[in-house]
């Protein structure tokens, strides 16, 4: 009866005509919320409205393409219009000032006004890591437009934290990194993390909010106590918390499922307060059954790729016995010889003054490839040898034939320089050979 009351609403019609600036989200448009501008974005419609409701640190116009949220974002469209928007006085929305903080019930007053202007009747809401006061306050208000509510990390007392930790000089530390991703890190570490993901993050925080903005609402954030609005809440409600998140345990997303009424609590293995990032997919298989009735298939787009490294030995040394232009030469020759065997096998190149990294999903071809690089190379002057690694990677979501036969390595694009595990563990591998061989 719980997931009946909740897949059979209808889509919401709407007259209006987006303009698509992607494949996936409209441009940025404004509804208002008194006379402050809420800044919103959607993707395209479906059997449902879907809110994710923003925790007052969030861009619009940046978070729907962060790459750590591509598989979940992609996932959770397939269940209905995706909704971000950014609460007033961060993101793309109006500025506040000291002087005039807006209420948790002028918060709220956000998802109506952005329901409003799209003309939406009703909507599921999701609510992360401090979203909870603004999901839970509408929901109990508003039943009717409240299809059901999804909490992800919830916890209803700030306040109720380790009594060994100051909240102050919490907040100071978030304040003195924002703008770098750290904090990100620091709450999701299960998540994959290289610098590339980090500088996306970062930007994520810097449009989301200055540090001053983010030292002026952290404070009163962390006063939102909704405790009371619990039991009002009488709207179908999943809760899905992590089990071994040290920011929000789990006692206190059971209590968030003990006060609501008929709530549904999920516990899963993991340490991440965000659960749109890697790995997601447990998350949003609770997500989707709730919602639809029905258990998800969520395909695992990993692959088994190999990573071929190739070294010349010693390289600083020759070099400057030799001198430039000649080890320049040498160089070159070397580089042409194995970049023709790894063409033969469509593999990326990685070059560095000392090395070459080729990737590409084929085990057999990759070793293939060594095996003719050493037969080519064994005329050359310069030592080398090489490293093959195997690993289990994720895949790109891209349609054109042949980019399906590279694939990512710990968040990497095929045709960029690689790095990560993969190619750590080939060079080392082939550090353990002998010079040649």
């Amino acid at each position: 009866m719980l997931v009946s009351c909740i897949h059979a609403a209808d889509a919401p019609s709407s007259n209006r005509s987006p303009a698509y600036s992607s494949a996936v989200f409209s441009e940025t448009r404004y509804a208002w919320n008194g006379d402050l501008r809420v800044a919103y974005r959607t993707s395209r419609e479906g059997p449902r409205d879907i809110v994710f409701v923003p925790n007052w640190f969030t861009c619009c116009e940046h978070l729907p393409e962060l790459p750590s949220l591509q598989g979940w974002v992609q996932a959770m469209t397939g269940l209905g219009r995706l909704i971000f928007f950014d609460q007033p006085g961060t993101g793309a929305s109006d500025p506040v000032t000291a002087g005039a903080l807006p209420t948790l019930e002028q918060w709220a007053d956000s998802i109506t006004a952005v329901l409003d202007d799209l003309r939406s009747s009703e909507a599921v809401l999701v609510a992360f890591d401090g979203a909870l006061a603004t999901a839970a306050l509408f929901a109990a208000t508003y039943p009717a437009r409240t299809t059901a509510l999804v909490v992800l990390e919830g916890y209803a007392d700030p306040r109720d934290v380790r009594t060994d930790i100051d909240p102050e000089e919490v907040i100071a530390a978030d304040v003195a990194m924002w703008g770098t991703g750290e904090v990100e890190r620091a709450v999701s570490p299960d998540m994959p993390w290289n610098e590339e993901i980090r500088a996306a993050w970062a930007r994520q925080e810097r449009l989301a909010a200055s540090p001053g903005t983010a030292a002026l609402m952290l404070p009163l954030v962390a006063e939102l106590d909704v405790r009371a609005v619990l039991p009002a809440v009488r709207v179908p409600t999943l809760v899905v918390q992590h089990s071994d998140d040290p920011f929000v345990p789990p006692a206190r997303g059971k209590y968030v499922a003990d006060h609501i009424s008929g709530a549904k609590y999920i516990e899963l293995p993991g340490r991440n307060m965000y659960h749109f990032v890697e790995p997601w997919r447990s998350s949003f298989q609770e997500i989707y059954q709730f919602l639809t009735g029905h258990q998800p298939d969520v395909a695992d787009d990993r692959v088994l790729a190999t990573v071929l490294f190739t070294d010349i030995v010693d390289s600083t040394r020759r070099a400057a016995e030799i001198g430039d232009r000649d080890w320049r030469a040498l160089l070159d020759a070397h580089d042409a010889v194995v970049r023709s065997q790894l063409a033969r096998a469509f593999g990326a190149v990685r070059s560095t003054p000392r090395a070459m990294a080729s990737w590409r999903c084929s085990t057999a071809r990759n070793a293939r490839s060594a095996v003719r690089w050493r037969s080519a190379t064994r005329c050359s002057p310069l030592g080398s040898r090489c490293g093959v690694a195997h690993r289990r990677v994720r895949g790109p979501r891209r349609r054109h034939r042949r980019d399906r036969r590279a694939h990512r390595c710990a968040g990497e694009r095929p045709g960029r320089a690689q790095r990560g595990a993969g190619v750590q563990h080939a060079a080392r591998s082939g550090d353990r050979v002998r010079t040649g061989v």
